[in-house]
């Protein structure tokens, strides 16, 4: 498989079991043989996104003064303006989770990974939109998880309860266009190469030149398509960690902004399903899993591990 397959999910909502088989058959080998799909057939609903970008465009849009205000650092809570996360790309971003922390994380070190969601004051309603959107999400998110565990003939619930307790996060990412950012280094992209650390990441994208890219099995870069309505579906560490590398963690990038679109500027929308932090994650035991073997770890210490203990909130 060269290009990312598109996988309908009507045939899993509909609750037929031979469709639900194949939608998780589908799903399977794309994230075996890509890492990377899109799905359409899902719940969220075009409105609600149109509804949540006028209102992140709107603070966007508002001067680095004002979104001073709400500055935090990766994987925090609020606005992590340009060169806050990888120095070299060409992007900002606002971040939020749940407005409760889990129970579970209340006095450990991961405690202060959940600290209280900041909003901005000139977009009021960017709040209740990006609530809508997380809730809608979260519902999909729950699903595909459900679809992931029939792929690997497991408990229906396997990965769902393991990502119950409130750990997602949400990223609203702006890409500035290229009048905007001005010159642009040879190789500097959006965003670099990179791998999502959870378990799944659904994206809500827009269509632009300076699109999407993945990282094949053979080395090669190949698009990301855009398709009305669909999500872009991502695997993520932990995943390709639970199954032994049966599913891959792929490389991914953000292209940068186009020269022959100058005024091109693209937001995607994000969440991101992350298990509970002391959720231990290995490999399963079953036939189904690749030959990869990880130690143990818990969600938290494995993001810990990969970004660092930075300061969030």
């Amino acid at each position: 498989m060269t290009a990312v397959p598109l996988v309908d999910l009507t045939p899993w909502y509909s609750g037929d079991p031979e469709g639900r088989r194949q939608v998780a058959t589908d799903v399977d080998r794309a994230l075996c043989e890509v890492g990377v799909l899109l799905v359409t057939g899902h719940p969220l609903s075009p409105p609600l996104t149109h509804c949540l970008r006028e209102e992140a465009r709107l603070f966007f849009a508002e001067s680095p003064a004002a979104k001073a205000e709400l500055a935090t650092f990766p994987g925090g809570r609020g606005w992590l303006p340009p060169g806050g996360g990888a120095a070299a790309d060409l992007v900002e971003s606002f971040g939020f989770g749940a407005e409760e922390p889990p129970a579970a994380v209340l006095g450990t070190p991961e405690e202060e990974w959940f600290a209280p969601n900041v909003w901005p004051a000139g977009t009021p309603c960017l709040r209740a939109s990006a609530t809508a959107f997380t809730r809608c999400c979260a519902a999909v998110a729950g699903e595909l998880l459900q679809v992931l565990a029939l792929a690997l003939d497991l408990d229906a619930d396997f990965f769902a309860s393991r990502c119950a307790a409130g750990a997602w996060h949400a990223d609203l990412t702006w890409y500035p266009a290229r009048r905007t950012v001005g010159s642009v280094a040879p190789g500097q992209m959006r965003v670099a190469a990179h791998t999502e650390p959870g378990t799944l990441t659904l994206a809500d994208r827009e269509p632009g030149l300076g699109c999407s890219q993945v990282q094949t099995l053979d080395g090669a870069w190949v698009d990301v398509p855009w398709e009305p309505g669909a999500l872009t579906v991502t695997a993520g560490d932990l995943l390709a960690r639970w199954t032994g590398d049966r599913w891959r963690s792929a490389p991914h990038r953000v292209l940068p902004p186009p020269v022959e679109a100058p005024a091109e500027e693209l937001l995607s929308l994000a969440f991101c399903a992350e298990p509970d932090p002391g959720v231990v994650v290995e490999r399963l035991p079953t036939a189904a899993a690749g030959p990869t073997r990880y130690d143990p770890v818990t969600a938290g210490q494995y993001r810990r591990e990969r970004a660092g203990s930075l300061p969030v909130g």
